[in-house]
This record gives structure tokens, sequence and C-alpha cells, in this order.
């Protein structure tokens, strides 16, 4: 199951996974962009089952894992991916819906995704859950405040989940990547295409396919190997702060 299916990171965890081999239960919030995800890797042979809801709706999420069908229910593999940043104000000029959605999606819609799927794991005795976290949850950097909180907050969450179930064969990875150029500053800069391009120059950034390969090669690592952090950085990017461009 991957969360945040429709682009960036979790599309690439999506098609990664799809040529592994794996069977695919998609979430979103864009129905019409996961019907077409569908079509995408059905046409390759890949068995999948799409769920258009938002993590922060928890209602709806309880009612879409409860009415799982039978052969979908066995999660083996939980990407928490759905996630965003909005702005880049300092804390003091922060606007207080920006805020709240960021922490209802990186935050608590990754522990309502965790609260349901992770019984059954724990139940059979097997599973992973791979939290995509970042570097900005090691150190925060300015105008990222409440966004570096929130992934700090997975790196807790992750570490805490890990600890929980250090009695059971579940594995639990938190990979952090560094820039990666997806969609993901145009939604911060809210459709400002320049202001985003900007982020990315004079550096060759990451790409969603190097997340999802670290993402897959954890799933298939040996039982008793669990990649527990990753963190993962463009080559002239030495923090969340420090970036050589040329």
């Amino acid at each position: 199951m991957i969360t945040g299916a429709t682009s960036g990171i979790g599309l690439a965890c999506a098609r990664k996974f799809a040529e592994n081999g794996d069977k695919l239960i998609l979430t979103g919030r864009n129905e019409h962009r996961l019907a077409e995800i569908r079509r995408e890797l059905t046409e390759k042979g890949t068995e999948i089952l799409t769920l258009a809801f938002d993590v922060r709706d928890r209602e709806k999420a309880k009612k879409y894992i409860r009415e799982l069908p039978a052969q979908w229910q066995k999660i083996d593999v939980l990407v928490n991916n759905a996630g965003l940043a909005l702005g880049l104000e300092p804390e003091y000029k922060g606007d207080l819906d920006d805020w709240e959605t960021m922490i209802d999606t990186n935050i608590k819609g990754l522990l309502t995704m965790t609260r349901l799927v992770v019984p059954g794991m724990v139940e059979r005795n097997s599973g992973h859950i791979i939290n995509i976290g970042s570097v900005a949850g090691d150190a925060a950097y300015a105008g990222g405040n409440v966004y570096c909180a929130t992934k700090a907050a997975v790196k807790a969450l992750s570490d805490g989940l890990r600890i929980d179930v250090a009695d059971t064969a579940i594995r639990v990875s938190n990979l952090k990547p560094g820039l990666v150029e997806t969609n993901f500053s145009n939604i911060r800069f809210r459709g400002d295409n320049d202001r985003a391009a900007n982020v990315y120059k004079g550096i060759k950034p990451l790409t969603g396919d190097d997340i999802a390969d670290v993402a897959v090669f954890a799933a298939n690592a040996p039982a008793h190997v669990q990649i527990a952090e990753v963190l993962i950085l463009a080559t002239h990017q030495a923090s969340g702060s420090v970036i050589v461009r040329k």
C-alpha cells in the first residue's frame, strides 16, 4: 500500500514496486489520476487496487481499510508517503491554515494509516512500514519551521514504532530524502513554477526514482535485515541547508 501515489516519490514507488512484481494498493486524492496510473500499470501486468481518499480524512480511511476485499487485506508493505510542504515564511509570519494542513497530512495522516494497517501485520507477525521522512527532520532550515517539525515527528514516530514492534518480525524504515525534483516545490509555492525551478537551480537533484529504488531495496532485504534509516542526498548537498550550486 502506497499513500500519495499519484505523483512524485509515491508514483515512482508505485512504478518500481510494480517492476518488482508486487501487487499494489494505491491511494491518493485525485481519483482521475489514480485511474490513469491503474491503466498504465495494469497494461504491464500489475494487479492494482486504487482508493481515492485524503489521509487527513480519518473516517474515510477507516471505511476503505475496513472494506478491503479479502484478497487485499494482508498488506505486506505500507509506504507512508503522503505529505507536503506549504510556504516558506518565517515562523512568526506563517499561515495557520498551512500549518494545520501540513500537520494533519504529514503527522496525523501517517498515524492514521499506521494505526489502521499495522495491527494486521502484528497479528500475522509479518510486515514492513516505510515512512518517507526528510533531511528536514534532522535540522530546521530557514523558512522550514513547521514542515521541518513534521518531518522530525516522522523520525520520532518511526523510531517509536520500531521499538514497539521489536518483539515481532515487522520492520520499520525511515527514508530521508534531500532535494528531490518532483512537484513538491510547485505545491509549496502554489504553482509558481519559476520559484519552484530555482530550488533546483545549479545542482543536479535527486529524482523520485532514486528514492523509490531505496524503498524497494529496503523492502527486499533479507528478513533479518532492517534498513532502519537512510539519508539520501544529492552529491552537492551536505545537509538541509548546505547546498553547493554550480
